[in-house]
């Protein structure tokens, strides 16, 4: 009984050996759903096909931007028909040009002024000399002279104060205003990290 029990064994098993078996159906998609940068959105929908990791997306596959802007403003008084820059200032230059080495992309503009004393050709050029040396003392603290321009306006805009003597003292002035713009991607968190936004 068991030499019958162990060939009836042996012949099943050499059956099923000799049967071939079907191979799984392959799938076939109509269209490529390969996602190349991992973002969760396929290439054909992709709009930013370079998505840098742990990016929060939009819709499109594109990352989401975070934009944050900063002031810094100059403004130097100087000495009555004098253009040299009073040292007290040396901080305020190279405060500004730190900003504009933080912000490369960013240009500023020095506004020259003189006050309203004396012919005007001569508060015109005084403007200008003042605007230029504070130009000068930018580029000796690193900023790139292409990334300066300079207006000497003279004596036509002078600033309004309480007395005369004070209107004169605030007129004598090289004044700039820069913004500088940084934008960053968010980034996706999860339990074991912190969001930095």
């Amino acid at each position: 009984m068991k030499r019958i029990i162990f060939s009836l064994l042996v012949l099943s098993l050499t059956a099923c050996s000799s049967l071939e078996t079907e191979q799984p159906p392959t799938a076939f998609h109509s269209r490529d759903l390969s996602d190349s940068d991992a973002d969760g959105v396929i290439n054909a929908r992709d709009l930013c096909a370079d998505t840098p990791k742990h990016a929060v997306i939009d819709n499109n596959g594109c990352p989401i931007v975070k934009y944050s802007e900063e002031e810094n403003k100059l403004h130097i008084l100087f000495a009555n028909d004098s253009d040299v820059i009073p040292t007290a200032y040396n901080a305020h230059i190279k405060k500004m040009s730190a900003f504009l080495a933080k912000y490369p992309q960013t240009h500023i503009v020095l506004n020259g002024y003189a006050s309203p004393v004396g012919p005007t050709e001569h508060n015109r050029d005084l403007s200008n000399r003042r605007a230029a040396n504070v130009y000068e003392a930018l580029v000796s603290a690193g900023v790139s002279p292409e990334r300066i321009k300079t207006i000497g306006y003279g004596d036509s805009d002078p600033v309004q104060a309480q007395t005369t003597a004070e209107t004169m003292t605030l007129s004598r002035r090289v004044t700039a205003s820069v913004v500088g713009m940084e934008s960053n991607v968010v980034e996706s968190w999860s339990i074991y990290d912190q969001r930095k936004d």
